[in-house]
């Protein structure tokens, strides 16, 4: 199987922008991708987040299927604890039988917003295992309550994480393991498929311009400042701080292909932080357009 290359869409909300502008963009930068080739295209679920528009990922799902008609578009992810395992199977499942063979069911345990609000939502303290595994069963066409499955109708289900021992907990349960490499850039991780921050532009010099705001929202936010993302015109150079590749295409691709070596992965979910809705479809347009130089491993 050669690479893969696929969409992780946040939504983002930068600043100037409107929630609704957000999802637009989403649904515009989703068109484009089946356009380019991309194999699927995931949105998270975030709340409280006033720089996310990706709240409720089996809606967005809905719509994105329902505006394209190759594209596999999923959650990455529904966070479990969040809900009944019955209710995410509901869900996923009817859209399994509204655009069958193309909806993934991405799921992970992040906080996914700030403490008052995660409070607010969680009402369970049962172990994430077993949570998994309820889900598991309900997924289970031959043996569930949960109606829209029955027959067949079931999402391919992902498991999401940060580290090893989400990947070992994949493992356990025979699931593919997606490895959120834009969060934990620093660990070294084996996975089905590795979500990448990237900034692609034109050349290396406007690439690092593009990626001054969100390294200026990263430092913001180690600082305890949440902002939403500003514009590259607001904001001054600041250094590399491995969270985001950037560069032109050339670097770029020599930046992916040693992604691709070290976690052996056949598959790369590209998220692209970047200000101005234009540059980030740029971005995806050039990261297409090196996808032929790359080579998966193994």
């Amino acid at each position: 199987m050669g690479l893969r290359l696929s969409v992780l869409d946040t939504s983002p909300i930068v600043r100037g922008s409107t929630p609704r502008e957000a999802l637009r963009n989403t649904v515009d930068l989703a068109e484009l991708a089946e356009e380019l080739g991309f194999y699927r295209y995931w949105v998270p679920e975030h709340h409280g987040m006033r720089g996310v528009a990706s709240s409720a990922p089996a809606v967005l799902v809905a719509h994105l299927a329902a505006v394209t008609s190759r594209l596999r578009v999923g959650s990455g992810g529904v966070l479990l604890p969040n809900h009944p395992p019955l209710v995410v199977a509901e869900q996923f499942g009817t859209l399994a039988a509204l655009h069958p063979g193309r909806i993934d069911l991405g799921v992970g345990r992040a906080p996914g917003g700030p403490p008052s609000v995660v409070s607010a939502l969680r009402r369970s303290d049962r172990p994430y295992r077993d949570q998994l595994r309820e889900l598991q069963a309900s997924l289970n066409p031959s043996d569930t309550v949960a109606v829209p499955v029955q027959g067949g109708n079931v999402p391919e289900l992902w498991l999401l994480g940060s580290s090893p021992s989400t990947a070992t907990l994949a493992a356990e349960l025979g699931v593919p393991f997606a490895f959120a490499r834009h969060l934990s850039p620093e660990l070294t991780c084996a996975a089905d498929l590795v979500s990448v921050s990237v900034i692609c532009a034109e050349d290396d010099q406007r690439a690092e311009w593009l990626a001054g705001p969100i390294r200026t929202k990263v430092r913001r936010r180690r600082e305890g400042n949440r902002i939403l993302l500003p514009s590259p015109e607001d904001v001054a150079a600041l250094p590399d701080d491995g969270r985001v590749l950037v560069g032109g295409p050339d670097t770029i691709a020599r930046k992916l292909q040693a992604v691709l070596d070290e976690t052996g992965t056949s598959e790369l979910m590209i998220t692209s932080p970047i200000y101005h809705h234009a540059d980030r479809r740029r971005s995806y347009e050039l990261i297409a357009a090196i996808a032929g130089d790359l080579e998966p491993a193994g």
